[in-house]
């Protein structure tokens, strides 16, 4: 006797419950041997007092079965409450958000008759890390962070899901035409995990053509994976353009737990109806169960799922006169699928997904260990708030501060360079970079003579509200220079 599958599921808000019973009913019927464990999220716990809208105790069970299926939730009204799916993604380390964009042509209305994409999006650093700063009256900084480990995660998490759900190329979109070091690190670790998977085909898109790509002819990309922010407006675009927002499943994957759901909300006005679609949940469910190794129950689901969209059996969002054959309810549209299971679609593609056995293991351990670089550090930026005068005026005296082996280099105004030989047309904030380096070729710096620096800097009533230090590694620079410089 096979053994069951530990999952925690949570019912949710308003139409959760119905979507959550009809997605089990059908997992049920298709053989999922499933040991569930419930918990309580969402409303009823916000309001109890926990403002992230989890009890503390259910995340015992999480860490427990390690699989989450999570219908949607309402969150209150007004201040104070936290979003559900981002504490539990950052408290998890949810790295990897997978999101299936399918067009389900001729049987749904959609822009693109045979789209069919998986975004995979970097789920915790990029912008999203969230560290911000307000450093002078005009100017809001917000820090970029990619970092090697967690771009190695969710590249190598793509070219996996590719392998194991037969898909043929992995697609890359940066902006590391403009973002060299942090894009360009991204892509960098993308070329290096590619040498890895020579059966599957790569490609990297600057992401504003790829972007534009994807939105007038998304049938030439089969799986995209691009940082935080690309990802998650694109997902959003994708999921559009193809005609099935409300069909999508989504899967936010850990090293250690992951979680599937809808992509839709709560829907509290359609909620104790009967009304609601079931099916992104069910899709979400769908990718749970690949992720837990049920490749044959995913299929047999996925595909009686396939063949009741094409037998025209339809709720009442997608439902269509002349297209769709019966409108049904929520309990009945289950019931359909359910009845359907062990049937394949006749039009549509249906659903292959590989076992774990029949899936090659990566020689991770083959790979050589990378050697820390040689860091050495040559100079630094610091940022003033500052409104006495123009460019020049401010040149002149911090010029008069060098010494003690550090020259000002350059002065820059939000990224442009202004000092030296800048351009009277350039606008400048209050918000300046003054670059000193080392005054003498191959001579490194060190953090007294930064500190003797800001010393300086302060002492002559220059208010420094940041600096950064310049490194070069293996002798490489590290830093990035500005436009005009």
């Amino acid at each position: 006797m096979s053994k069951r599958v530990p999952i925690t599921v949570a019912h949710g808000d308003g139409i959760g419950p119905e979507i959550m019973a009809a997605t089990l009913h059908i997992l049920r019927e298709a053989g999922a041997e499933l040991d569930i464990e419930t918990i309580d999220i969402g409303e009823k716990v916000y309001l109890a007092g926990n403002s992230s809208g989890i009890e503390p105790s259910s995340w015992d069970s999480l860490r427990r079965t390690k699989v989450f299926l999570k219908a949607p939730i309402t969150t209150p009204q007004g201040g104070g409450f936290k979003s559900l799916n981002v504490t539990v993604r950052k408290t998890l380390g949810l790295y990897a958000n997978v999101r299936p964009c399918v067009s389900y042509h001729p049987f749904i209305d959609t822009k693109h008759p045979v789209m069919d994409t998986v975004i995979v999006r970097e789920n915790e650093e990029d912008l999203y890390a969230g560290i911000e700063h307000r450093q002078t009256e005009q100017v809001m900084q917000c820090l970029k962070l990619i970092s090697r480990p967690g771009s190695e995660k969710i590249v190598r998490y793509a070219f996996e899901y590719a392998r194991r759900n037969n898909r043929k190329k992995v697609t890359c979109f940066t902006k590391d035409n403009i973002m060299k070091l942090t894009d360009g690190l991204f892509h960098k670790v993308f070329d290096e995990i590619a040498v890895e998977y020579p059966e599957i085909e790569n490609e990297h898109w600057i992401v504003d053509i790829g972007a534009a790509k994807l939105a007038d002819t998304p049938e030439i990309f089969d799986v995209l994976v691009m940082p935080n922010l690309y990802g998650d407006v694109l997902s959003d675009v994708a999921a559009q353009i193809a005609g099935s927002v409300g069909l999508a499943g989504s899967a936010n994957i850990g090293e250690h737990v992951s979680m599937f759901e809808a992509i839709h909300g709560s829907a509290p006005r359609r909620a104790g109806q009967n009304l609601a679609n079931p099916s992104g949940l069910l899709l979400g469910a769908v990718m749970m169960l690949v992720h837990v190794g049920l490749t044959e129950v995913a299929e047999r689901v996925h595909n009686a799922w396939l063949r009741t969209i094409e037998d025209g059996i339809h709720t009442y969002d997608i439902y269509e006169e002349g297209k769709s054959k019966e409108k049904v309810g929520t309990k009945e549209f289950a019931e359909a699928v359910a009845l359907r299971v062990g049937q394949s679609p006749q039009t549509l593609k249906a659903a292959a997904y590989k076992a774990a056995e029949d899936v090659a293991e990566v020689a991770k351990d083959a790979r050589p260990a990378r050697r820390r670089a040689k860091k050495e550090l040559v100079g630094v930026d610091v940022f003033l708030d500052w409104t006495s005068g123009t460019a020049n005026d401010l040149g002149d005296g911090l010029g008069k501060l060098s010494g003690d082996g550090l020259k000002l280099e350059m002065m820059s105004n939000r990224g442009v360079k202004v000092w030296p030989g800048g351009h009277a047309e350039t606008f400048c904030s209050d918000h300046w970079r003054c670059r000193f380096i080392a005054d003498a070729d191959g001579v490194g710096v060190s953090h007294a003579q930064i500190v003797s620096l800001l010393k300086r800097v302060g002492e002559a009533g220059y208010d420094f509200i940041k600096t950064e230090n310049l490194y070069n590694f293996d002798g490489e620079r590290g830093y990035s220079l500005d436009q005009g410089a």
